[in-house]
């Protein structure tokens, strides 16, 4: 019998009211599963609507935002259903994030301890001198000492600010973390050292996690599955094996030849002509049509549906051979 995912994302669709009035379709269409004790990878090119799609599911959306469709489902429950007040009682306790950037996420007039004590407090989970031996084991757990957990930001390097942020989405015992870009500005040594505390973490308290990265080498090191989006929709998802062995999508196709590889060190890197859609003027057609080398004449006119290429391996290319999927 088949696991039952933890997280199960259908049909998500978010709109933006830009500025000038006009309608920006940020994601449309977005739909993956992700089961407990489990790493999902959200790939894309900046501005793709991986960064959305968390904010949609966590229902952090700016107020020009909107979700039109779609269901988020965690545990069987319906997050979208849920009132603001009851999203706030959910949040950090069920589903946490590690927002990109921690030295603009951290507040930088506040102790670390305090930061890290502030949601325990908030949701009631412990006393005030309970909170503050929970902040202790969760510097410990990120590899921060103790002592220095009555620091403020300034004071710490840009990898202790990355451990900090863990231990801060940590802080409630969540089951589903977030993961925004955790070693984005971080030097090579660090982001490892961030990437392997995250695995560490994962092992040891069986969390489920979504990595947010543009970085495939991070993907193919600590996830289970990956999905790539190109222009708010979903491309291609399915295991880390499938994508990287036999992508089905040109867009995967692309950004995998791009990336270098030390069993053709002498091949040339490929590279997609082009930019991404903007928001407001998306091709009637496949997104990723006016930048393909394999479009053909449909392509231009009809969006291809989700197919299911082999079991858990879906693409949305009309080149592609398969049923429609079950998304």
């Amino acid at each position: 019998m088949a696991e039952s995912p933890l997280l199960s994302v259908r049909h998500l669709s978010v709109d933006f009211l830009m500025q000038d009035g006009q309608k920006g379709h940020a994601l449309e269409d977005v739909s993956f599963d992700i089961l407990q004790g489990h790493t999902l990878g959200l790939v894309g090119e900046s501005g793709c609507g991986k960064t959305t799609t968390l904010m949609a599911i966590m229902r952090l959306l700016p107020a020009s935002a909107r979700i039109t469709t779609g269901q988020v489902n965690y545990n069987g429950q319906d997050l979208l259903s849920l009132s603001e007040r009851q999203m706030r009682d959910f949040r950090w306790k069920e589903m946490s994030i590690v927002f990109q950037g921690a030295m603009n996420a951290l507040n930088p007039v506040m102790r670390i301890d305090e930061q890290i004590r502030e949601p325990i407090l908030l949701h009631h989970l412990m006393t005030s001198s309970q909170a503050a031996g929970r902040v202790g084991e969760l510097m410990e757990l990120v590899g921060i000492p103790k002592e220095r957990a009555s620091q403020y930001p300034h004071e710490y390097s840009g990898g202790m600010r990355q451990r900090a942020m863990i231990a801060l989405a940590l802080a409630c015992s969540p089951s589903l973390l977030f993961a925004d870009e955790p070693t984005t500005a971080l030097d090579v040594m660090i982001q490892a050292q961030v990437l392997e505390l995250l695995k560490g973490i994962q092992e040891k308290l069986g969390l489920a996690i979504v990595l947010v990265t543009h970085d495939l080498g991070v993907v193919a090191e600590v996830c289970d599955s990956v999905a790539v989006m190109y222009g708010g929709k979903v491309a291609e998802s399915g295991s880390i094996d499938s994508i990287y062995n036999t992508p089905q999508h040109p867009y995967t196709e692309r950004l995998l030849q791009s990336f270098p590889d030390l069993n053709r060190p002498t091949g040339d890197l490929a590279s997609i002509p082009g930019t991404p859609p903007r928001v407001t003027d998306l091709p009637p057609g496949c997104r990723f049509e006016p930048r393909c080398y394999k479009r053909i004449d449909v392509c231009a006119t009809t969006a291809p549906p989700m197919l299911e290429t082999s079991p858990g391996h879906r693409a949305a290319c009309h080149l592609c051979k398969g049923p429609v999927s079950s998304y």
